[in-house]
């Protein structure tokens, strides 16, 4: 059986397998029957910007009815928005169209419980499981049985009465310059009115998406604009999101670029001096970079780290009752709030910070401690366990030994790609640099790499 489920979701080139209308309309009928109760599911769907979101919403829609269910229409919405309402309208599920940070001709599916929730590895397997097998092809309500679909008129209203509310009471945001980078997303219309109703004077980028121009050179993934922009406006602070909402990557008033460690130490290190940050600890993927652990350290606070991907993290938040975790790529979870990442709750968060303690972002990023890190990608032609290449586990040990606890080397196989990725980071740039040129030239000479 061909899995079409990858680490987020369903996703590929729109109109081309597995995003199909054929397969999208398979995926609807699943969640209907998934998720129904013991008479209709009710079954909540989102999109971003994208022009084959048109396409995949009427199929989707016409499998959840076809089922049975009631499809709820929201439109253009963050992914953390989806989630939310789901679970503001204790809907069965939540369906979210889209592809995050890819450009336009690309489209994803992603599934939410009713919590709001990704789902678990098992529930994907199930869905996946009916959407591939045709075990519930001969399954078709008739009559009164078939679902609706209906559109909710005040769901961006209720989306940012929610976001506002998680900004402290009797905090404002006036006289703050913000430069908001929307990525002609999914943002586009909620980021500018949350930020303006708390106060905030505005510049608002790549706000007019056509179904064409999303991510494209701006956004979470190309924040260099908009970090100009802010110098050149003489703002306080800038954001961008990506294109589902879900991601911030932050500037300061210096143009200076922040990533999502950026805000975990930030917010990491005011929660530990509030006395509420749960077990004093930050979740954190393997990549996120070492000088997290050293920025908490003062304050007693630790961090635990995961696999990469938002899942993993937002899984070990649960397992441990921990409030903050994330990702470099910005994509930061404050549990308090949300299930999910959250771009806007995340700048509102730094903002809250700024604030409280009366600082400029840029010295609140000179309290953090960075180590240099490096990263590489190589082509690989087989993917054995790293741990079965003696020669490749040699050198991480004499890299250890050089790095003598104050650096790390992360080596993992791409999820989406046949390469390997190597990060070495440490106190000492041109020493890190040697040990990924040895490493890597080692790991092309034992996985085929060209």
């Amino acid at each position: 059986m061909k899995r079409i489920f990858g680490t987020d979701g369903i996703r590929g080139v729109a109109n081309v397998e597995p995003m199909t209308v054929e397969t999208a309309l398979r995926v609807g009928r699943a969640i209907g029957f998934l998720f129904r109760n013991s008479s209709k599911g009710r079954i909540v769907i989102g999109k971003d910007t994208r022009l084959s979101g048109y396409m995949l919403e009427a199929a989707l829609v016409a499998g959840i009815c076809s089922m049975g269910s009631d499809a709820i229409l929201l439109g253009p919405l963050p992914t953390p928005g989806i989630g939310f309402i789901t679970r503001d309208m204790r809907a069965d599920a939540g369906v979210v169209i889209s592809a995050s940070h890819n450009l336009y001709q690309d489209n994803g599916i992603k599934v939410f419980n009713g919590e709001g929730m990704k789902l678990s590895d098992e529930l994907e397997e199930r869905l996946e499981d009916l959407v591939m097998s045709g075990k519930i092809d001969h399954i078709r309500p008739t009559a009164t049985q078939i679902g609706k679909a209906y559109r909710v008129v005040d769901a961006l209203g209720r989306y940012i009465v929610y976001l506002k509310r998680t900004f402290p009471p009797g905090f404002s945001l006036d006289g703050i310059k913000v430069v908001l980078d929307c990525a002609h997303g999914a943002t586009y219309k909620v980021a500018p009115d949350v930020f303006s109703e708390l106060g905030a004077q505005l510049v608002v980028m790549n706000n007019a998406p056509d179904g064409t121009n999303i991510n494209r050179e701006c956004g979470a993934i190309q924040p260099q604009i908009m970090a100009q922009r802010v110098v050149e406006e003489g703002a306080h602070f800038g954001v961008a999101f990506d294109g589902d909402g879900d991601r911030a990557i932050l500037a300061d008033e210096e143009g200076h670029i922040l990533d999502g460690d950026y805000v975990l130490s930030i917010c990491g290190v005011d929660l530990l001096q509030s006395g509420i940050l749960p077990q004093k600890t930050v979740v954190a993927t393997v990549m996120s970079n070492m000088g997290l652990e050293f920025t908490l350290a003062p304050y007693q606070g630790r961090v635990v780290r995961t696999a990469v991907g938002d899942r993993h993290v937002f899984e070990e938040m649960e397992k441990g009752g921990y409030s903050l975790g994330g990702e470099a790529s910005g994509h930061v979870i404050f549990r308090d709030h949300s299930f999910t990442g959250d771009g806007i709750i995340t700048a509102l968060q730094v903002l809250k910070v700024m604030i409280k303690r009366d600082k400029p972002l840029s010295l609140l990023a000179q309290e953090v401690i960075r180590l240099p890190q490096i990263q590489r990608s190589l082509p690989v032609a087989r993917t054995p366990a790293l741990e079965s290449l003696p020669e490749v586990q040699r050198e991480l040990e004499r890299a250890k030994e050089i790095l003598n606890g104050k650096g790390r080397v992360v080596m993992r196989y791409s999820g989406t790609e046949p390469k390997v990725r190597i990060m070495v980071e440490g106190e000492d740039q041109s020493l890190i640099a040697s040990i990924l040129d040895r490493l890597s030239a080692i790991l092309s000479k034992s996985l085929g790499g060209e």
